[in-house]
């Protein structure tokens, strides 16, 4: 079995980011780069599956700036195989990211992707749930479980996921697409020495062009605004008094 894992090259979730001053874009010039905390997991799950003896291979795949190998070279550290990045200056909306997906897996045939269930810079959470409608494959979103066995000269997949009114198991022939939850597993750390090995495994650099995907996007972002600061609590001595200063400030 083949496993493809998406990673997302994000700004670090601990670093504090700004609008700028003309409300164009957010400014990220002054935070870390990291992989997203959620592929990072979905990383981790498909070399653990790999470890069990259930997939030969582990393919990290990404999609953004050049600065992104070094990024794909820790996902190697950690156990991918090889790694792909697709190469652009543009900035990719969900759909693009899907398409370019896409792409690959119809290159490289995994029977299983997995990917972080969002990222954290615009928690969007579509792109999982579109690469499975394009491709026509099952799918299931925020898991926290995973388990995989062989079924008939091919498998299939036991997900245990996340839901609104606790958890939800469903089983899935492979191919498949599964988004990682928060709750799948712990990412392990990667040493100096595996990031030195990792060198010297296989990096195969696209482009949009040659994968034949249009990336532009047709959506505007009209401007960014910082949330509104929110007053200092304050304490009140009973319920009268709380009741008489929510009709003050209009909230009730």
């Amino acid at each position: 079995m083949k496993i493809l894992v998406a990673v997302k090259r994000v700004a670090d979730p601990d670093a504090r980011v700004r609008v700028r001053a003309d409300g164009s874009a957010l400014d990220v010039s002054g935070a870390p780069r990291v992989m997203n905390p959620f592929d990072e997991i979905a990383l981790e799950e498909a070399v653990r599956l790999k470890e069990k003896g259930l997939a030969e291979e582990v393919i990290a795949v990404s999609a953004g700036e050049t600065d992104s190998q070094e990024m794909l070279r820790t996902a190697l550290a950690r156990g991918a195989d090889r790694a792909v990045l697709i190469a652009t200056a543009v900035a990719l909306q969900p759909l693009a990211v899907a398409k370019l997906l896409r792409a690959v897996c119809e290159r490289e045939s995994p029977q299983l992707v997995v990917c972080g269930k969002q990222a954290t810079d615009d928690d969007a959470a579509q792109t999982g749930p579109m690469l499975s409608a394009m491709l026509g494959w099952p799918q299931a979103a925020f898991a926290s479980e995973i388990s995989v066995e062989a079924e008939g000269g091919g498998y299939r997949a036991t997900v245990v996921r996340e839901v609104d009114e606790g958890s939800e198991t469903v089983e899935l022939p492979l191919p498949a697409v599964v988004t990682a939850g928060l709750r799948l597993n712990e990412p392990r750390f990667t040493s100096l020495a595996r990031l030195v090995q990792a060198r010297k495994k296989p990096l195969e650099i696209l482009t949009p062009e040659v994968l034949g995907v249009d990336v532009i996007s047709h959506i505007e972002t009209l401007s960014f605004m910082e949330s509104p600061r929110r007053e200092p609590g304050v304490r009140v001595k009973s319920v009268a008094e709380l009741v008489r200063l929510l009709k003050e400030r209009g909230v009730i």
